[in-house]
């Protein structure tokens, strides 16, 4: 690649880490922005739910408005648009302006990620796309694992403004590095935007995954989250109805004929639901089933982002080694027994076995995540990725959420099953498992791939299939 093609996977994983730990960071400050704003965190929590809404409702047009106005002034634009977002909830003074402030940076941050894809997909040959792409995928497991310990030193140190104010310096050098360095890139033909596939899509996702991200939290009463789902499901549905009668949908599930996008969608929204589980399961195992401070824990949990950065130097070449198929089949079965893994750790595990085992897990699921996305992508022109990035987009959200839905859940039905109110440690043991095994349930779907899936990506030349 040319020195300014290799910056490019940097810039959009700067602008991508930005996001993702905004995503996170603002858990663990909760406490303190409630007290100064005079509110309560269970009611505060709407500034995260909103931030969620926002995201959902316009990731599906965001392919749409990079081929219409071009990939990258619309990249340069969702960062302006996040950044100014990140500036208004530094300077909120009530929960009202906080919610607004949040679902301005979620209207940023649902053009960021696809849009930062699209540019990085179609700016890259093929046969270099794994190592682009392997930078990609670590802002989405630092940022969850490094979120809470950041979040806490500096609330603690500075105050919780300063968890926006931090992505001003991000945010311009990020616009000023795509300006310099990322091309333009576009397609011929932009067909008209499917207004009401937008709407019946926006309302779909938004009432599902807030319905998923709300169960079982207390924020509303408790028919609310299931009713939630259900008109979600009904909306997505119609929304399924009118995809199929037009030409151009934002949503366009027949990208789903193209054997390496379906297994990358299907496959890897299974092996998403077990990964989105572990930040949420880790820290709570760790603070609450064995007595840790939260920063013991975040230092912990750091193995496992240790582990996800090493696995960027050894990606392309396992990947050229040994093809998609097979390892997304082994690498998705060791990386799924790593997940079961955590739920045997105790409060007596050494120190170095606990950080060799999470470091360990952080490496095999990194590579999962950079296999399946080089691979979902492989056999998709240029005029669909746009859309094909979108379709991606929204999966992984929906996918990430149920995960810590299902996570959840397993541990309220353990409690509820002792009749007690209290986390016990066999408890996150049951719940690591289940999610393990939701995970390994992936498997059947890249079964069905070929021996040679994805070859211009991959490198690796044609082989029977003996299987």
């Amino acid at each position: 690649m040319p020195s300014a093609s290799r910056l490019i996977p940097l810039i959009i994983a700067s602008a991508l880490f930005m996001e993702n730990m905004d995503q996170t960071i603002i858990a663990t400050s909760l406490p303190a922005i409630a007290a100064d704003l005079g509110t309560s965190p269970i009611v505060l929590k709407l500034a995260f739910t909103t931030y969620l809404l926002s995201l959902t409702v316009f990731i599906p047009i965001s392919g749409w408005l990079a081929d219409r106005f071009g990939a990258r002034h619309v990249f340069r634009v969702a960062i302006a648009v996040f950044t100014l977002g990140s500036v208004a909830c530094g300077l909120s003074s009530s929960l009202g302006e906080l919610v607004a402030a949040r679902a301005l940076q979620g209207l940023g941050g649902a053009m960021m990620v696809p849009v930062g894809r699209i540019i990085l997909l179609r700016a890259i040959p093929k046969a270099e796309l794994v190592d682009a792409l392997a930078w990609l995928t670590i802002p989405a497991l630092l940022g969850p694992l490094l979120g809470p310990p950041v979040g806490g030193f500096i609330t603690d140190s500075f105050g919780w403004r300063w968890i926006f104010w931090m992505n001003v310096p991000f945010g311009i050098a990020a616009i000023l590095l795509a300006t310099w360095l990322m091309p333009e890139t576009g397609v011929d033909h932009v067909p008209p935007l499917d207004v009401r596939g937008f709407l019946l899509s926006g309302l779909g996702l938004s009432s599902l995954i807030f319905g998923l991200t709300v169960l079982g939290r207390d924020l509303l009463p408790a028919y609310a989250p299931p009713l939630l789902m259900g008109f979600g499901l009904v909306m997505l549905v119609l929304y399924y109805l009118h995809a199929r009668r037009i030409a151009a949908p934002i949503l366009d599930f027949r990208l789903l004929r193209i054997p390496t996008f379906r297994a990358g969608v299907l496959g890897g929204s299974l092996f998403r639901i077990g990964v989105g589980a572990v930040p949420f399961l880790l820290p709570l195992m760790f603070q609450l089933g064995y007595g840790l401070s939260a920063f013991e824990s975040g230092m912990i949990t750091c193995a496992a982002a240790a582990g996800a950065i090493s696995m960027k130097f050894g990606a392309a070449r396992l990947i050229r080694r040994f093809g998609f198929r097979r390892l997304l089949l082994v690498n998705g079965a060791l990386a799924s027994v790593s997940i079961a893994v955590m739920g045997l750790l105790t409060g007596t595990t050494p120190y170095l076995l606990m950080v060799a085992l999470l470091f360990i897990g952080g490496f095999l699921r990194s590579l999962q995540f950079t296999a399946m996305n080089a691979m979902s992508y492989s056999d998709v022109d240029n005029d669909g990725m746009s859309y094909a990035t979108t379709f991606y987009t929204v999966s992984q959200q929906i996918s990430l959420s149920a995960g810590v839905v299902l996570g959840a859940f397993v541990l309220e039905a353990a409690q509820w099953w002792r009749s007690e109110a209290s986390l016990q440690p066999a408890d996150f043991t049951i719940a690591f498992f289940v999610v393990a095994v939701a995970s390994l349930t992936a498997l059947f779907n890249f079964r069905s791939l070929a021996a040679d899936a994805g070859a211009s990506v991959s490198g690796q030349r044609s082989r029977p299939l003996h299987e």
